[in-house]
């Protein structure tokens, strides 16, 4: 989602095509509610100088409830879009 797909001629020096590489990812049913919240938030990045810093937290209450996702479900989507965040800007940075 965040990682620019390998270009043919990084995937040359790897002896593979890209037809040989998938694009597309499987969401196990468990994590599709928090998959299509952190989907919705993907224009929602704070940008600094040194690039992304974290998602705009403002925005996440709004989409719940644009969403339709009852208030009790909240706190566990909260903590997992945590730990989408952080797996993204490990992923955004690995390039530094």
């Amino acid at each position: 989602m965040y990682t620019p797909e390998p270009t043919a001629e990084e995937l040359a020096v790897a002896g593979l095509r890209p037809e040989d590489v998938a694009t597309s990812i499987e969401i196990w049913p468990d994590n599709e509610q928090a998959f299509r919240l952190f989907d919705a938030l993907s224009t929602q990045w704070r940008i600094g100088m040194a690039g992304a810093t974290g998602l705009d937290y403002m925005a996440i209450p709004v989409t719940l409830r644009l969403q339709g996702i009852p208030r009790a479900e909240w706190q566990q989507l909260f903590e997992d879009i945590r730990t989408m965040e952080a797996a993204a800007l490990l992923a955004m940075r690995a390039d530094d």
